[in-house]
């Protein structure tokens, strides 16, 4: 069995970052996202790995390589434009071959990763598996519609869902999806869909089997889920301080702290990462906050955040629900008269009492 990876979409709910960096890898608890699909690959006991890249693809290639890191074996597959899911199988038919594979999107996280439903799917041999949740706002998805267990209907991003029961970022398929993809059409966002493909086959009497998942499923597109993601992943975490914590400080709860880095009069109150040759001075780092590597608090607060590499938040009251880019500096000004002085790039969004 084969894998496919898609780390091809331009991550336009997360813009500004991803103006400067590919969405799949924005990290989660220090971890980019799309490392944890490649391990959840791993282990489902798959080695060849196909991921389908784009305008990222550069800085993809960086930091994933060969795949050797991960026990794998990684082929690049170059998609012009992200012309939508079932693009990007019809793309990696070279690929793929004949081989039945699994497709994950490089942004979705599983909380128990998909051996058990990759086993399931070579045991019971259907010709696709989906994977499904109940979600809040099924208007957002794919929507899939059960009766007695089977599916009957696939819709996308319908404007009135018939089900709450989203298409997780999971499919499993055999060859024939392929044939599938060549009989649909774009749809009106002018992109191949998934969903139409997968009808496809319900609609020829192919076999298409659903799973729904019992443990959390984030799709990690928008900054109210990739911190929620931040905070699952956090929870999860095991204690450690490999860095130096001077007697001033307090460490509370489940915090990692990383190699190098330094708590200086500081109290750190997990679930918390500190990242590599990071610095935390006479500062509050409050529950659910990952600190990437190479960062500088001092003289601020914050909680329930993610902060970039090579970032400074100074003299600050305080931050919280906040996603702070790479390179970003946030400080306040002893210049008078007072004011809020702010350099921002497109899309962005600022909050301020």
């Amino acid at each position: 069995m084969k894998a496919l990876v898609l780390s091809g979409g331009k991550g336009t709910r997360l813009r500004p970052i991803t103006h400067t960096s590919a969405k799949q890898l924005v990290p989660i608890a220090n971890k980019p996202i799309l490392f944890y699909v490649l391990e959840a690959v791993a282990q489902a006991g798959i080695r060849e790995t196909g991921i389908v890249v784009g305008d990222t693809a550069d800085e993809i290639r960086a930091a994933v390589g060969d795949g050797s890191a991960w026990g794998l074996r990684v082929t690049y597959i170059p998609q012009e434009a992200p012309l939508g899911l079932a693009h990007a199988v019809k793309i990696s038919e070279g690929f793929i071959g004949g081989d039945p594979f699994v497709m994950m999107l490089g942004d979705n996280l599983l909380r128990d990763g998909i051996k058990e439903f990759v086993k399931e799917f070579e045991e019971k041999r259907p010709n696709a598996q989906i994977l499904l949740a109940k979600v809040a706002r099924p208007e957002q998805f794919g929507v899939a519609e059960l009766s007695d267990g089977k599916v009957l209907r696939l819709t996308e991003k319908p404007k009135d869902p018939r089900s709450d029961l989203a298409l997780v970022g999971v499919y499993m398929f055999d060859s024939h999806i392929f044939e599938a993809v060549e009989s649909i059409r774009p749809s009106a966002r002018g992109e191949l869909e998934i969903t139409d493909a997968i009808q496809h086959l319900i609609d020829r009497g192919l076999r298409v089997v659903p799973h729904t998942v019992t443990g959390w499923w984030k799709d990690t597109g928008k900054l109210e889920d990739l911190l929620e993601a931040n905070r699952l992943v956090l929870e999860s975490q095991k204690p450690r301080n490999d860095g130096a914590t001077d007697r001033s400080s307090k460490i509370e709860g489940k915090v990692v702290i990383e190699r190098n880095a330094q708590i200086i009069q500081s109290t750190i109150r997990g679930p918390a990462i500190i990242g590599e040759n990071s610095s935390v001075r006479n500062s509050y780092v409050g529950p659910y906050t990952a600190v990437y590597h190479h960062s500088v608090l001092e003289n601020c607060e914050i909680e329930h955040s993610i902060v970039l590499e090579h970032s400074m938040i100074s003299n600050v009251r305080r931050i919280e629900g906040s996603l702070i880019g790479q390179n970003a500096v946030v400080t306040q000004s002893p210049a008078k008269p007072s004011a809020y002085r702010i350099m921002i790039g497109d899309s962005s969004r600022v909050e301020v009492p």
